[in-house]
């Protein structure tokens, strides 16, 4: 399988009162052919705005995309036209965002909302659209969807919103599905409901999925891959599996040590990451996570690492290995 996505240098920045907001630093990664790559992190990392850059969904001002490359399908999304973008938008690569309710237009009922893409995209009638939209609410589990069509948003629980959201993200068969935190503002029942839903849409459908968020318990039976961000910048990225069981950089063992488990016994205590993450508009000259480390060396405080590979397939911005607390002997 090649690569579906390719992100190369994505650099975006807040022109603000305070100042220059970094909010994502250079960041480069791919994405394969049906694969579910997860990218997580504590809120203000980049995640949600790395993303966002790449459909150019960045409202400007005061953002703006300074530096990079996205490729899909042999073009650069970052270069294309107003027009060529939104062809691309909600058709090839679609989006599901976090909170289903500002996302859905309250005046609008739902089969509307639902058949608009494919009326736009698709180039279906209005009758057609229609029997499409009810088939992709039964499809995400709404029930008895013909009889709803015509109802709003606000007559739908959280958890129904959020399953037309997919909907409407699938409507027009998209290559790529980003999932922006889908599942944070519902209970725990509803987000295991809706990640079972996606999973399996995914075998059946056969698209790739950015799922985005800050929850490792979800992403252990959902990725393949994970990409972990801090402060803007990818500090590790690995197969789901060898990152459970081999996390290399000091920001990762700290988000696996705050999970709770099911398999270690009542002396296990959670582990807390002391601090606060850095100013964005005045990052660390050196390493972003040094004022929070506990692994921490001189080379930290005046030199960021670059991600590089501990393993194949495994790769981290450090330079303290922290399996003996010495520094490692790679150079940049």
């Amino acid at each position: 399988m090649g690569s579906l996505l390719e992100v190369k240098g994505l650099e975006t920045r807040f022109f603000t009162q305070d100042g220059l907001v970094k909010a994502v630093n250079g960041i480069s990664y791919h994405l394969d052919e049906g694969e579910t790559l997860a990218i997580v992190g504590e809120s203000g990392c980049g995640k949600s705005v790395g993303v966002l850059s790449l459909l150019r969904l960045i409202p400007q001002p005061p953002g703006k995309v300074t530096a990079g490359e996205v490729w899909f399908e042999g073009k650069d999304l970052l270069q294309m036209s107003d027009e060529e973008i939104r062809q691309v938008r909600g058709n090839r690569i679609a989006m599901i965002f976090q909170d289903p309710m500002t996302s859905l237009n309250p005046v609008l009922t739902i089969g509307f909302q639902v058949s608009e893409a494919l009326m736009l995209h698709m180039g279906m009638d209005r009758a057609a659209a229609a029997k499409r939209t009810v088939e992709l609410l039964e499809m995400v589990g709404i029930p008895e969807a013909a009889n709803r069509i015509d109802d709003y948003p606000h007559q739908f629980s959280g958890g129904m919103r959020q399953r037309v959201m997919i909907a409407m993200g699938l409507s027009c068969n998209p290559q790529i599905l980003i999932a922006d935190e889908p599942t944070t503002a519902l209970d725990v029942t509803i987000q295991a409901q809706i990640t079972d839903l996606v999973k399996r849409l995914r075998d059946e459908i056969g698209m790739a999925i950015i799922w985005i968020t800050h929850d490792l318990g979800v992403v252990a039976g959902l990725a393949d891959r994970v990409i972990v961000m801090y402060a803007g910048f990818i500090v590790e990225e690995a197969a789901v599996k060898d990152l459970y069981a081999r996390p290399s950089h000091p920001y990762t063992v700290g988000l696996l040590g705050s999970l709770p488990r099911l398999d270690a016994g009542r002396a296990h205590r959670l582990v807390s990451i002391e601090g606060l993450p850095p100013d964005l508009i005045d990052l660390p000259k050196g390493c972003p996570f040094f004022a929070r480390c506990k692994y921490r060396i001189e080379r930290c405080a005046v030199e960021n690492p670059h991600l590089e590979p501990v393993s194949p397939g495994h790769r981290i911005a450090c330079w303290v290995d922290v399996n003996t607390g010495k520094g490692r002997s790679y150079e940049q």
